[in-house]
């Protein structure tokens, strides 16, 4: 081992438990590529999630990153990703997300996505770790670069890739010496009911409309809703006409209205 790689993971250990980890991440990874924002989540099914690295560099509003925490999370891919056991590894957001997604409220609202509040604007790619930790509970530690300096590339994925077994090693041990309390207590086996969805929309809606009025939330079509829940497009239309009439709304815009009206209003 070079006396440079064994300062690098000197100081990578030394950080865990501690406030520096996520910063300590970033400088190592900046020796391999370079990006404009990061951040670290803990992210467990129908809890909100820990920030865990704050690597937005004053460019997020206060008001954002509680509306995210408070709820907008359940919108994001990668907590999407990280409730439905998806595998460990590098993944891009575009790879994860639904079909509809980069239209949808949550994409660009300046008000509930943290990157897109960023002056970098709506232009950002974003790659992140996933790190299963247990069931339905992962790590997530994301990297964002604005698109006017180019997208990240496949040698620099492979790059990072090798880094992952120490990066994931690091903030697995990190989170539980810290956050071990996040882990505790039973698992919650619903997948359709987290409570956010359940209070915005105040018990108007069976539960199947609440589960595609979420998807919809979500940024999935017509199509992708239909393969979901193994119904017909028709059947889709069907039930998002009645959820438009109980709700007394008549497009998916006035659904994320709703939504965000809900997490950006008074606790």
């Amino acid at each position: 081992m070079r006396a440079d790689d064994a300062q690098m993971l000197s100081t990578l250990i030394s950080a865990v438990g501690s406030d520096r980890l996520g910063t300590s991440i970033d400088s190592v990874l900046r020796n391999t590529l370079g990006f404009d924002m990061s951040c670290g989540y803990l992210f467990r099914f129908n809890r909100a999630p820990i920030l865990i690295h704050n690597g937005y560099n004053k460019s997020v509003p206060e008001r954002t990153l509680n509306a995210y925490v408070r709820g907008g999370y359940l919108l994001d891919p990668f907590y999407v990703a990280c409730i439905n056991n998806h595998p460990a590894g590098l993944w891009r957001m575009s790879d994860l997300a639904p079909d509809s997604f980069f239209a949808s409220g949550f994409s660009i609202s300046k008000d509930l996505h943290p990157c897109v509040s960023s002056e970098h604007g709506t232009l950002i790619e974003e790659i992140g770790f996933i790190i299963p930790v247990q069931p339905r509970v992962a790590i997530v530690y994301s990297l964002m670069r604005n698109l006017r300096n180019g997208a990240f590339l496949s040698n620099e994925l492979k790059a990072l890739e090798t880094l992952a077994p120490i990066i994931n090693s690091l903030l697995e041990l990190h989170c539980r010496l810290k956050h071990g309390d996040f882990y505790a207590g039973p698992e919650s086996t619903d997948a359709r009911s987290e409570d956010a969805f359940m209070h915005i929309l105040q018990g108007q809606l069976t539960e199947t409309q609440r589960y595609i009025a979420k998807l919809i939330l979500q940024g999935h079509s017509n199509t992708s809703i239909a393969a979901v829940l193994n119904i017909s497009e028709g059947t889709v239309k069907v039930h998002k006409h009645n959820i438009y009439q109980r709700l007394n709304i008549s497009t998916n815009a006035e659904l994320f209205r709703r939504f965000i009206s809900y997490l950006t209003g008074p606790l």
